[in-house]
């Protein structure tokens, strides 16, 4: 079998059939690409054992969860070519997935977030961009991917709602706090001349062009080292930090649910990390048998 008409096919299915983010297709074909480069068996014949093997022989310095993901992508490319009639199984079956702990990134305080978003000096256009795109990732809950598709239609000032298009292009409402609309509303006058084709994009960067995860990334960690905070954070962290005040500050976990975007309340649960002792009161707080 010909590796890179393989893995463009392989590529294929992932964007096209199972509607897999680019980020995601990437990293799939990345992970699976190295595997047929270290495992001379044709993809036709691999066996657990392979898998097994060449999983065990990347365990040095390689977390459980990169494992994790590099067995996920293995099953996939081997699900496709079941699916195609090139194989009868899939040898990853087989194989057992690491166990993984809990992985709870850290969270920022309410000050902390305050302190970050205060940091930013707004005296330019720039500065009011990045203060409302830190408005949207942590009022609205935004992965950094959302915030910047975002399109001028997407605003709902009036009605106080923005529309995100999230993962699968499921799109949701979430509503805009007064902290977002009026940073939008200081940005949006300053939003820069699109360069050629305008697609309404929200944040453009100084030519005029889409902004980019990497350039967020960047003005997230910047601005924390500005407001002096040193925990290890991404625009995720706004994310997180958002839903877990949420919750500490009483809001419904279903309601979170919706407004993060999750298809399964299981992953709002492990999202927000919430404590025992805090699912303990809130159940005692509600029993009819209290």
């Amino acid at each position: 079998m010909n590796a890179e008409r393989l893995l463009e096919d392989y590529s294929w299915y992932l964007r096209m059939e199972r509607q897999l983010s680019p980020h995601t297709v990437s990293a799939y074909r990345s992970d699976v690409e190295i595997f047929l480069a270290d495992t001379p068996a044709d993809p036709k014949s691999v066996t657990s054992d392979d898998v097994t093997a060449w999983l065990s022989s990347r365990s040095d310095g390689v977390s459980g969860r990169s494992q994790a993901r590099e067995l996920s992508a293995l099953k996939s490319f081997f699900d496709y070519l079941v699916l195609e009639g090139e194989r009868p199984d899939n040898p990853c079956d087989a194989v057992y997935a690491p166990k993984l702990g809990r992985y709870l990134p850290d969270v920022l305080s309410e000050e902390e977030v305050s302190a970050i978003i205060e940091s930013v000096d707004t005296r330019s256009w720039q500065g009011k961009r990045d203060r409302a795109i830190l408005e949207l990732l942590y009022g609205c809950g935004l992965r950094v991917s959302e915030a910047c598709a975002l399109l001028l239609p997407d605003i709902f000032s009036g009605e106080g709602f923005v529309r995100v298009t999230g993962k699968g292009n499921k799109e949701r409402l979430v509503p805009m706090g007064e902290c977002a609309a009026e940073a939008l509303a200081d940005y949006l006058p300053q939003r820069p001349t699109p360069a050629g084709a305008d697609d309404g994009r929200l944040f453009l960067n100084r030519f005029g062009k889409a902004l980019s995860r990497i350039s967020v990334f960047k003005m997230v960690r910047k601005q924390a080292l500005a407001a002096g905070v040193t925990k290890e954070i991404s625009p995720h962290t706004f994310r997180h930090s958002f839903a877990t005040h949420l919750i500490e500050n009483g809001a419904d976990l279903r309601v979170v649910q919706e407004m993060l975007g999750h298809e399964s309340i299981l992953t709002t649960e492990l999202y927000t990390h919430i404590d025992r002792s805090t699912w303990q009161k809130s159940v005692l707080e509600h029993h009819p048998r209290k």
